[in-house]
């Protein structure tokens, strides 16, 4: 079909336009292998900035993108950042070159499941048909709807930090609480997301509100059941659903690959989110006079810790893989994963002398070596498997009293405590990075 006799495309009124990629179709009919250089470049690059807003790694957006260019028989070069893309396709001696762009950053596991899964088969299914029926198959993945409502995300959010505070050692107020106040801000956060507003406002209401759920509900359950007022100190787990996880582990992810445009930027957003969080935290904490103390003692047995860790770390790591859009049946699988890499972690520093960070080394290898051994079974992303597996190790706790010791002007206590989380930020990834390399000889190699 030639351009001349297509009806005119009103032009996106949005910040970041919408592209209208049916406008890089010239021939209806012609197969995508023998399409134009521009037709072919159009899907390469649309294929990999709906991969980037999955939120998954520069590693893996680069990797489907050449794939994808090498079926349609060009060479890519990509450069790959947070919310953007710069790459060009080269063909015998010509060559085209495109900028893309997201207006915001996500976490999307089911819809990076089935990209990764539409690459893996794009030379089979998709390399002779045209480009009309390639960009069609991807309009599908893209309109493809979340699976949860914002009440489900709710009620995810609420599970995941309710066994979150039972293992940084809360009993049942604080989980009950916890649960409350992470399920209502979780809930209005996905209520904000729907109606598109900023990231950040969504992070500081959300925030807010959890941490209020939390107390309201506290002094109810004070006033009716004579609970101990140390019990307060659970509202740091009410606001646990916002750790940047996915972020937090994939920068660092991408900058031991040497992308270090995406790791840096993945890095500063992550740093962003966590800080509005904790800030916002302080500052509700300050108003109402609620302090993290350190948890009343539950009492319980080694071997009664150890039952109740699996799964306290089961529901916290299915929360989050809910919260993430991951379907019950890779959430499930991620759960049980985090069960044990989570437990071994937790036993290692109750019961040894291993420090921390070096648990947390083991735990994240523990998980990254698991879910390459799942990946090979159901096809699983291993990003989809890992992140949520150990997104409750991100030490939250280390970091909120970070952030309100120096707030409150006990700078050597929060400079103990940041020096804390930021070991076990750096060795989560770096356990994900060897197992990795054990086990894939595509990212243990450079080329």
């Amino acid at each position: 079909m030639n351009n001349n006799q297509k009806s005119p495309v009103p032009l996106s009124q949005r910040h970041h336009m919408t592209i209208p990629w049916k406008d890089f179709i010239r021939n209806e009919d012609a197969p995508a292998k023998h399409a134009s250089i521009q037709e072919r470049t159009s899907i390469v690059g649309r294929v990999g900035i709906l991969m980037l807003s999955c939120g998954t790694g520069a590693w893996r957006v680069r990797d489907a993108m050449n794939k994808i260019a090498r079926s349609l028989n060009l060479t890519c070069s990509a450069d790959i950042g947070l919310i953007s893309i710069q790459y060009t396709c080269f063909h015998h001696e010509r060559s085209y070159t495109q900028v893309l762009t997201l207006p915001n950053t996500g976490v999307n596991t089911d819809k990076l499941n089935i990209l990764e899964q539409f690459v893996k088969d794009f030379d089979r299914k998709y390399a002779h048909a045209t480009v009309a029926q390639v960009h069609a198959a991807i309009d599908d993945v893209q309109k493809r709807p979340k699976q949860y409502a914002p009440w489900m995300l709710g009620l995810a959010a609420g599970l995941a930090c309710s066994g979150f505070i039972f293992l940084l050692g809360g009993g049942i107020p604080e989980m009950i609480c916890s649960f409350l106040g992470a399920g209502l801000g979780n809930y209005v956060r996905a209520a904000m997301g729907k109606r598109s507003l900023t990231t950040i406002a969504g992070i500081a209401v959300s925030v807010a509100v959890a941490c209020l759920a939390y107390m309201v509900s506290f002094k109810i359950f004070e006033a009716n059941f004579q609970i101990l007022a140390q019990h307060e100190a659970g509202y740091i787990g009410a606001m646990l659903f916002v750790i940047p996880g996915f972020p937090f582990i994939t920068s660092m992810l991408d900058m031991s690959k040497l992308d270090m445009r995406s790791g840096l930027e993945r890095l500063a957003y992550a740093i962003m989110v966590t800080l509005v969080a904790t800030l916002v935290g302080w500052l509700v904490a300050t108003l109402v006079n609620f302090k993290p103390e350190d948890f009343l003692p539950l009492g319980l047995s080694p071997w009664a810790t150890l039952l109740l860790r699996l799964p306290a770390s089961f529901c916290g790591v299915y929360g989050f893989s809910i919260m993430f859009n991951s379907s019950q049946k890779m959430a499930i699988t991620a759960g049980f994963i985090g069960a044990i890499a989570n437990t071994l972690r937790l036993e290692l520093v109750s019961l040894t002398a291993v420090p921390p960070a070096a648990a947390a080394f083991c735990g994240a290898l523990v998980a990254g070596l698991i879910a390459s051994i799942v990946n090979r079974y159901n096809g699983y992303p291993r990003i989809s498997l890992t992140v949520p597996s150990i997104v409750i190790m991100v030490p939250g706790l280390y970091i909120y009293r970070a952030i309100y010791s120096i707030g409150s002007n006990q700078i050597n206590v929060g400079a103990l405590w940041l020096t804390k989380a930021v070991l076990i930020i750096m060795f989560l990834p770096l356990g994900l990075f060897v197992a990795r390399a054990l086990l894939d000889h595509e990212w243990r190699h450079f080329d």
